[in-house]
């Protein structure tokens, strides 16, 4: 598992999660996290599996490798657009996710007026 624990903290990092948070969300003490990211201790499947819900990739974590897929099927305007909204805070995200919302509904039924909710 080499440099398994340097995959997993700049995994958390990409989440723009902190190793509180993780360790929560992944149901496990802050100590264990801090243990996993200096490679003191392995995590077992349970934790890696609930690093899955909160959108960690666990096979790069794994292997170091990322799925073909996930990023070459997307043209450069959506990679850029992924990566702003990977490197914004909670925020910014949560901002960017109602705008998405309301521009999606213009494009889809600009005939209807999403001031007046209709």
């Amino acid at each position: 598992m080499h440099n398994f624990f340097v995959r997993l903290k700049e995994e958390r990092e990409r989440l723009g999660m902190s190793q509180q948070g993780i360790a929560d969300a992944c149901g496990v003490s802050l100590r264990s996290q801090q243990n996993y990211e200096k490679g003191e201790r392995s995590p077992d499947a349970e934790y890696l599996a609930a690093l899955t819900t909160v959108g960690a990739d666990v096979i790069y974590v794994l292997t170091g490798k990322r799925p073909e897929s996930s990023v070459s099927t997307l043209s450069p305007r959506a990679k850029a657009l992924l990566d702003n909204y990977e490197h914004s805070s909670e925020e910014a995200r949560r901002a960017m996710d109602q705008m998405g919302g309301v521009l999606a509904k213009q494009s889809c039924c600009p005939s209807k007026s999403v001031a007046n909710g209709s």
